[in-house]
């Protein structure tokens, strides 16, 4: 009962100010955020690439309705790049762009233009570009986006979310050569007329999406953390014929770390790492997803 209220919490600034303003401390944030700044998020990044684990990169911010704040998640991302080639650690990583952050709500073709200069700036380095896939909303303008990013940049990916009752449809239009697709369960509360509603009901649609990718033509990246999830997709990649590098697993930064590291060790796997000082969307969602997640919250305020 409580995930559906902090989803909605997510998108109250009202309870954004309340949230914010309460001295968290740091292991609390740094539990799911690789840190504040971009010296932070590198740090994080030559961790996990030393053990063997790829990366994508997730400036944080969202539901931007000012053009110089777009600009400016666009400027951040150009300077991550530019960062990473710098410092060897471009080669294999990934940045996931939510359009929301690059003015998708603003009219015009502001989102479209700040995504095709990261792109750009991404290919460059040697980096490829995930688009994040944010509420049913926003879908349609997403893929829209995305299809005119590919005329340039045919590697630039994105997220579909299996909750959507629209999603089989969907991959089935993105499973052909050469398409990345991130398939996640979906971290939105939305309505029942264009959502599944309960656990085994995602599931159940995740592992129609497992299937479409699977048997596709394109570059499936697993989105779970689910250990029922990740062997059928395992199961399916082999019923398929598929080669450990057509495919990819991917986790949040912060959770089942110890799982993470298990699964390089045989399968590409990717950590998306989050970083900046807007993580309360994120960090809400998280929390949403797992009781335990809100447990550890709480039992913050009572271990300082």
């Amino acid at each position: 009962m409580l995930g559906p209220v902090l989803l909605a919490a997510a998108r109250s600034d009202r309870m954004r100010g309340l949230v914010t303003s309460v001295p968290l401390t740091r292991r609390v944030v740094d539990r799911f955020v690789a840190g504040e700044d971009l010296d932070a998020a590198v740090r994080a990044v030559r961790e996990l690439t030393g053990g063997g684990l790829r990366v994508t990169l997730d400036h944080l911010g969202e539901y931007t309705r000012e053009r110089a704040q777009a600009e400016a998640t666009r400027d951040a991302y150009l300077a991550m790049f530019e960062v990473f080639a710098e410092q060897g650690l471009a080669a294999g990583a990934d940045a996931s762009v939510k359009l929301s952050a690059l003015g998708q709500a603003l009219p015009g073709d502001l989102a479209l233009d700040n995504a095709r200069e990261i792109c750009a700036a991404a290919a460059r380095a040697g980096m490829t570009v995930t688009l994040d896939m944010e509420d049913h909303t926003t879908v349609d303008s997403t893929l829209e986006v995305l299809g005119k990013l590919r005329a340039d940049f045919p590697w630039a990916g994105v997220a579909i979310q299996a909750m959507l009752r629209r999603t089989e449809g969907d991959l089935r239009d993105l499973a052909h050569e050469g398409s990345r697709v991130r398939l996640v369960k979906g971290a939105y509360a939305e309505p029942a007329s264009v959502a599944f509603d309960g656990k085994a009901e995602i599931d159940r649609a995740y592992v129609r999406g497992l299937r479409v990718l699977m048997a596709g033509d394109g570059y499936p990246m697993v989105g779970s953390h689910d250990p029922r999830l990740i062997d059928i997709a395992r199961t399916l990649a082999v019923v398929n014929d598929r080669s450990a590098g057509s495919y990819e697993f991917q986790m949040l930064y912060g959770i089942r770390a110890g799982e993470q590291r298990r699964l390089a060790q045989d399968h590409r796997m990717r950590v998306y790492v989050p970083y900046g000082s807007d993580w309360y969307g994120y960090f809400m969602r998280r929390l949403a997803e797992r009781p335990a997640n809100l447990v550890f919250f709480l039992r913050s305020f009572v271990s300082r």
